[in-house]
C-alpha cells in the first residue's frame, strides 16, 4: 500500500493534468508512439478546423446584423428604414420643381392664402405693406442695375427704340379692342385693359432672355427705360384709352408723383447704393440668387393683400369666369407674341433683310420677349393709387396675376421649343 503522502501527490498530478491540456498534450507525446502522435494532430487539426468556421459564422452574422442596423442593403433591412432612406429621393425632384418655378408658385400661394384667411392680408393693408413691397422691388432693381450693361446696348439703340414703342405706343392700343368685350364681373376686362397699358417686365423678362441667349444687355435697357418712362406714359394711356370709354376721371397729377414715389426715387436710389459701395456691388452680383427669390417674396405680397381685401367678392364669381379670365390673359400675351413677331420681320426686310440688327438672333430675342410682357407691380402702384375709380382693386388684380404666370409659362415653353429646334443644327 502508498502513503497518504503519495496517494495526494497523485492526486494533485491527475487534476494538473485535467487543468492543462498542454501538459496532457506533452505527457502523451512522450509516452505515444510515432502513430498515436499522427493520430492526435489529426484530432487537434479538426478541433482547430471547427474552430475556425465557428469565428467564420460569427464574423458573418455581425456583417449582416450592421447591414440591418444601418440600412446599406442587408437582407432583413427594415421596410420603415428603406422607406426613410428613399424620402430624399422622393423629395430632391419636388425641391427642384420648387426651385425652377419659384415665382408662379409664390404669386398662386399668394392668392390661395387670401382667399384662405384673409385677416392677415387685411391687416397688412391696413399699414400699407403693398407699398413697402413696391417701393422694395424696384430698390432691388437699382442694386442690380450694372452700368456697363446699359453701355452695351448702345449698339442695338434702333432695336430699343422700336421695342419702347411698342411697350409704351402700339400695345397700349390693344385696350380698347379689350374693353368691347362684356363679361362679369366687368372689373375682368377692365384690369385686362389696364394691364396692356403697363410697362414691360422688371426682373422675369430679362431672366428669360438670357435663358434664351438673348442680348441682355439690351433686355435690361428696354425694361429700365420703359419702367422710367411709364411715370409720363401711363396716366396719359389710362386717362385717353380707358377713362374715356367709361365716363371715369383718373387723377392724372397724383398718378404721377405716385408713380415717381414708389418707382423713381428707389430705382435711383437703388443704384446710387450700388455705385458708392464697391463691395456693395460685389455682394449683390454673387447673390443675384438670393436677391430674385427675395424680389418674388415681395412681388407675391401683392395678390395676397389684394386677394384679402376682395375675398368675399371673388367668392361670389363663379369658377367658369375664373377659367375665362385666365384664357384671355393667356390670349392677350399671344396677341403681343404675335405683333411683335410681325413687325421684326417687316422692320428686317425693310431695313437689310439678314444684314439687319433686328435679324440678328440675339436682339430679336430680346426684343420679342421684353416687349411682348407687362409688368404687374407697375400695374398693382396705378390700382392702388385709383382705388375704387374702375371698381374693385382685387378684381381687377386677379385676372392681370393670371396673365402674369401665363406670359411666363409660354414663353417658359417657348425657349424650350427654340432650343429644341437648334439642337439638330448645333449637333451637324
Amino acid at each position: 500500500m502508498r502513503s497518504p503522502l503519495k496517494q495526494m501527490a497523485g492526486t494533485v498530478k491527475t487534476l494538473t493534468n485535467l487543468i492543462s491540456p498542454v501538459t496532457v498534450t506533452a505527457h502523451l507525446r512522450s509516452r505515444k508512439s510515432q502513430s498515436n502522435n499522427r493520430s492526435f494532430d489529426v484530432i487537434n487539426n479538426s478541433l482547430i478546423s471547427r474552430k475556425v468556421r465557428t469565428v467564420r459564422t460569427l464574423i458573418i452574422r455581425s456583417h449582416t446584423n450592421s447591414d440591418q442596423v444601418s440600412g446599406t442593403g442587408g437582407p432583413d433591412e427594415s421596410p420603415r428604414r428603406s422607406g426613410f432612406s428613399s424620402f430624399p429621393v422622393l423629395a430632391e425632384p419636388l425641391l427642384s420643381f420648387a426651385s425652377s418655378n419659384f415665382l408662379p408658385l409664390a404669386l398662386i400661394g399668394g392668392v390661395a392664402l387670401g382667399l384662405a384667411n384673409p385677416g392677415p392680408g387685411c391687416l397688412a393693408h391696413r399699414y400699407q405693406l403693398s407699398i413697402v413691397s413696391t417701393f422694395g422691388i424696384f430698390i432691388i432693381s437699382g442694386l442690380r442695375l450694372r452700368s456697363e450693361d446699359i453701355g452695351a446696348a448702345v449698339k442695338a439703340w434702333p432695336v430699343g427704340l422700336f421695342g419702347l414703342a411698342s411697350i409704351l405706343l402700339f400695345t397700349p392700343l390693344l385696350s380698347r379692342v379689350i374693353l368691347q368685350l362684356h363679361f362679369q364681373p366687368q372689373e375682368f376686362v377692365t384690369g385686362l385693359a389696364l394691364f396692356s397699358c403697363m410697362p414691360t417686365t422688371l426682373s422675369s423678362g430679362v431672366a428669360l432672355t438670357r435663358l434664351a441667349g438673348g442680348n441682355c444687355a439690351l433686355a435690361l435697357a428696354m425694361t429700365v427705360t420703359s419702367s422710367l418712362l411709364a411715370i409720363l406714359m401711363v396716366p396719359f394711356s389710362i386717362s385717353k384709352l380707358i377713362a374715356s370709354g367709361l365716363g371715369a376721371s383718373v387723377p392724372t397729377e397724383q398718378l404721377f408723383r405716385r408713380l415717381i414715389l414708389t418707382l423713381l426715387i428707389p430705382l435711383i436710389l437703388g443704384k446710387a447704393f450700388r455705385e458708392s459701395f464697391k463691395g456693395l456691388a460685389e455682394f449683390v452680383d454673387n447673390n443675384n440668387k438670393l436677391l430674385s427669390v427675395l424680389s418674388v417674396l415681395l412681388l407675391s405680397l401683392v395678390p395676397w393683400i389684394q386677394v384679402s381685401r376682395s375675398r368675399s367678392l371673388l367668392l361670389m364669381v363663379k369658377p367658369t369666369a375664373f377659367l375665362v379670365a385666365v384664357t384671355m390673359g393667356a390670349l392677350l400675351h399671344l396677341i403681343l407674341l404675335g405683333f411683335n413677331a410681325i413687325s421684326i420681320h417687316c422692320l428686317c426686310a425693310i431695313s437689310g433683310g439678314k444684314n439687319s440688327i433686328f435679324a440678328k438672333k440675339e436682339n430679336s430675342t430680346a426684343l420679342l420677349l421684353i416687349a411682348s410682357q407687362k409688368a404687374l407691380p407697375v400695374l398693382v402702384a396705378v390700382v392702388d393709387q385709383l382705388g375704387g375709380t374702375f371698381g374693385e382693386p382685387g378684381l381687377l388684380i386677379i385676372p392681370c396675376v393670371a396673365a402674369h404666370l401665363n406670359q411666363i409659362i409660354i414663353d417658359s415653353f417657348l425657349i424650350t421649343f427654340w432650343k429644341t429646334k437648334e439642337m439638330p443644327i448645333t449637333n451637324t
